[in-house]
Formats: structure tokens, sequence, C-alpha cells
């Protein structure tokens, strides 16, 4: 049991280790050019000699109008992609924006920084870098994401981060979203994103996985495959404003009330009627096309039709409670029309 257990950690911590594909960086970050002007930019889970998030805000350094980058990482002092993490110290890098004569940064030009720790992004001296910062942009450890975001919110950082679609329904994660004080990125919940990986994971991929569905091959090369991720962040952009065009009528017969909550029951996000003023469960693909202007996000804890109905921490409607006719469903994320 022990090993079982052992092999199952080591299993999670390399998916832990999904390094992001610089083009998909490149396709979300275009859409926030306007918020890095004069700005502090931290990777704080990121080798900067080999992270694509450093490369890119390096390269785009002067087009962006950056102060300063800084990246730090856990454990990683070798020149590899992937660290074994058994070094003493870890360090961390400046970048002020100098370049050499073929325009890249090389690394006497990046100030190297010795830690007294092990770069762990709770540390104190990451925490010290994290409070110089003024906006983090990283793919942080998916098994770590509340407490990455809980750091995030507690010293009011801006962020641009990559996490799972599920870290939707977790209890420290949906009331910020519906407060607002979180929401999706530009790019599609859920798209599916390639990572490079640890060659022992990849082998691991190889043996016991399908390809295309846990991983695919890219010239000769195995790229772990998340068909479920998503991008998370408080910066401001246009997708985020933009209506959700509603043509279907509601009747009693298309949109049923669950059993218990006073809301009924829209299975896709498109079928949302225009004349309904009242709670509408909805799929959490809905915060893809969510305008907080048209839509008003409710928790499902304040129209409970009995008091038999537990209250849930994450204010979702879920699990054995959110049924129709004694149906469960998927889990709904309740909204209304603020136009109506």
């Amino acid at each position: 049991m022990a090993a079982n257990r052992n092999l199952h950690s080591a299993k999670s911590s390399r998916k832990d280790e999904f390094y992001t594909q610089l083009s998909d960086i490149e396709n979300e970050l275009r859409h926030y050019t306007e918020h890095f002007r004069g700005k502090v930019v931290y990777c704080n889970c990121d080798d900067p000699r080999v992270s694509n998030f450093f490369k890119y805000f390096s390269l785009n350094f002067a087009r962006l109008g950056l102060k300063k980058l800084i990246t730090t990482c856990y454990k990683n002092q070798q020149m590899d992609m992937f660290s074994k993490h058994d070094a003493e110290k870890a360090i961390y890098l400046e970048y002020d924006g100098t370049v050499n004569e073929n325009g890249v940064p090389s690394i006497e030009d990046i100030g190297i920084h010795p830690l007294q720790g092990d770069g762990d992004f709770r540390s104190d001296e990451c925490i010290m870098l994290l409070k110089y910062a003024d906006i983090v942009v990283t793919n942080p450890p998916f098994s770590l994401f509340r407490e990455y975001v809980a750091q995030l919110m507690a010293y009011d950082k801006q962020f641009l981060i990559i996490g799972h679609q599920n870290a939707i329904t977790y209890k420290e994660i949906f009331p910020l979203i519906k407060e607002n004080r979180i929401w999706l990125g530009y790019g599609p919940m859920g798209k599916d994103m390639l990572f490079d990986v640890p060659e022992d994971y990849a082998r691991y991929l190889v043996d016991n996985k399908n390809e295309g569905s846990a991983y695919r091959m890219v010239n000769g090369v195995v790229k772990g495959r998340l068909g479920n991720a998503a991008w998370y962040t408080n910066l401001d952009h246009n997708r985020r404003h933009e209506d959700l065009i509603l043509y279907k009528k509601y009747t009693p017969e298309d949109y049923p009330t669950y059993d218990n909550y006073d809301a009924i029951e829209v299975s896709k996000t498109k079928e949302i009627p225009c004349d309904y003023a009242g709670a509408m469960g909805v799929p959490i693909s809905f915060l893809d096309k969510h305008n907080p202007e048209q839509f008003e996000i409710v928790s499902a804890n304040d129209i409970r039709l009995n008091d038999r109905v537990p209250i849930k921490k994450h204010g979702l409607i879920k699990d054995k409670d959110g049924t129709i006719n004694g149906k469960p469903k998927y889990v709904r994320i309740v909204i209304r029309n603020k136009r109506l």
C-alpha cells in the first residue's frame, strides 16, 4: 500500500511539472499588453533559463514597456528542462531589458542572485519578491492551486495563471469568481493545451496512456496533453465585456425546476432564455461567456427550497442535492439576468 501511495505521489508531482508551450503563452498574453507597461512581472514557478514565460517576457520586454522581470523556481540550478529538485539552494534571476547584439538576453545579461532557501513560492524570500512585484504570470503546480491563489489574493496581486478547469468548483476558488475577483482568461476554457513533460513521466504516458488523449507526439517528442486547462486572471480583457446573444424563450416544459433549489435548469449556455428574470442553473462552461454587466452570479445557498439542503461552501448546485425529478445533474452555476 505504501509503495502504491508513493508511486501515486510521484506521478502527481510530475504532473505539476508541465511546462507551458510558447505558442499558448503568446496566444493568451497578446490580449493584455496594456496592463504591463511600467510593471514588475514575477514568474515564481519558472526556471528562467528554460521557461517559456521568461522567454516571452524577455523577448517582448521593450514592446510591453516592462520595468523588470523576476523569476524563481523550486530548487532548480540545472541547465536542463527538468530539475530533480535536489539542490540545497535555489536562485532568482532579474532582468531589466539589457540585450546583446543578437537581441536576446544571455545568462551574462541577467542578474543572478542566490536564495538562502529552496525557492518555494511560499518561502519568506519568495514572498518578499512577490511583495515587490506588480503582476504574477506563471503555470503554478496544479496540486497547490488553492494555496497559490490564496497567496495572490492575500497580497492583492494582479495575475495571469494556468489551472485545471475543475478549479472553478473548488470551495476556495468559486466564491472569488462569484465576487468578480477572479475570472477566466481570454482563451476558451478547456482548450487542448500541450506541455513539455519530464522524461520519466513521458515514458509513463507512452506505456500506460492513450496517444491523443493523455499525450501527443510532436516531431517525435512526447507532449503532455490537458484538454481541461484554463487561464485564470484578475486582469481585464475585452472578451469579458461582450454580451451573450440570447434568443430562446422560456417555457416550463423546456426549463424544468430543481427539486431543492428555486432555479430552472439550463443545460447549455447558448440556450439561456432571453425573457427569464429568475435564477438559472447553467454549466460551468458558461464562465467562458460571462459578462458581469449582463449576468449576476448567485450563491445556490440563497435559493434553497428547504433547510434539509445543506449549505455548501462553494455555493454551487452540486452533488445529490442538484436533482430534477430525482435525477442528478452535473454541477451548475446559478445566475440571473441583470437586464430583466
